[in-house]
């Protein structure tokens, strides 16, 4: 692999996180009277906020999008500054990355009240150049668009960037932004695994196999 840029989604990739958002998603339709049952809660989390929505007005919940990210939000932001961790050899990677001069940036569904408590908690912040959100380009990872954002941002052309996605629609998304994708293994996205597996240029179980 010969990159000048390393582009990395943030939940289920660089974080352990999804197992909070099946917490919140279980809290979120417990408060409205609807149980949930754990492995559908386990789908719910690995969804973006959008999907998990969606799926949510299905069980009857009333509730806008908005008014509901807004809710999923609120009850992380506690979790995500004090009770979430980094995956395994992520720091000792973005480490190795920064000591070889390689520039990298934050491609992720969530937003700075998020993202920045869980990479400073993770003492991990100040290696990255820049950082994208969903919300600030506007489209989801359904289209590379945050990707290209990203690689125009740390001035790199796409050609020499690579990309760290633990979701089917991300690495997709990654090459149709002409750019090196890498899968990374995550329980969350275990029934697409073998998807994953065919769409991306790479897969990884944990980021000791790209040191």
């Amino acid at each position: 692999m010969d990159f000048s840029a390393a582009i990395f989604d943030l939940d289920g990739t660089l974080i352990d996180s999804n197992s909070v958002w099946e917490k919140i998603d279980i809290k979120i339709l417990a408060k409205r009277g609807i149980r949930c049952k754990s492995d559908f809660a386990a789908k719910l989390a690995a969804m973006t906020y959008e999907e998990a929505a969606e799926e949510m007005h299905k069980l009857g919940v009333k509730e806008s999008t908005e008014e509901l990210i807004k809710e999923f939000n609120q009850l992380a932001v506690q979790e995500y500054r004090y009770n979430i961790y980094l995956k395994d050899y992520a720091k000792e990677y973005l480490t190795y990355l920064k000591s070889k001069g390689v520039r990298t940036a934050l491609a992720t569904a969530s937003p700075k009240a998020l993202y920045e408590p869980v990479l400073r908690n993770n003492h991990v912040y100040k290696y990255f150049d820049v950082f994208c959100t969903v919300g600030d380009v506007g489209k989801s990872k359904d289209y590379p668009d945050i990707y290209l954002t990203a690689a125009s941002k740390l001035g790199v052309p796409p050609s020499e960037c690579v990309v760290f996605e633990d979701v089917l629609k991300g690495i997709v998304s990654a090459k149709n932004a002409g750019m090196y994708a890498v899968g990374v293994y995550d329980k969350y996205s275990e029934e697409d695994i073998i998807t994953i597996r065919a769409a991306a240029d790479k897969f990884i179980m944990n980021f000791s196999e790209m040191i």
